[in-house]
């Protein structure tokens, strides 16, 4: 299986990161990406890493897979918490989520 694409915005790769104090455990962006986000046993929504392991430390990021790009922004903008955050890698600049401009 070959390295799997990340995601780019005018050639920046892209990653995406949750808020878990703003997380209200709707579970929408495990709907949309199972791939890359998914609900614990405390019913708040983490990202997962390459090894399908969740990153629950805070602020973890993991990189937006290309393919996956439409369904995760979908999720961030359909998060009734607000606490999808999707950011490009080199600067930090959130680019889609409640502080893209």
């Amino acid at each position: 299986m070959g390295v799997q694409q990340e995601a780019q915005v005018g050639g920046e790769a892209l990653e995406v990161w949750i808020d878990q104090d703003l997380c209200t455990g709707d579970g929408i962006c495990a709907q949309y990406a199972p791939e890359v986000f998914e609900l614990d046993i405390d019913g708040l929504a983490y990202v997962k890493g390459a090894d399908d392991e969740l990153l629950q430390a805070k602020g973890a990021t993991t990189p937006v897979p290309l393919p996956l790009l439409t369904d995760v922004v979908d999720s961030a903008r359909e998060c009734p918490g607000d606490c999808i955050h999707v950011r490009r890698v080199s600067d930090s600049v959130e680019v889609y989520g409640p502080g893209a401009e």
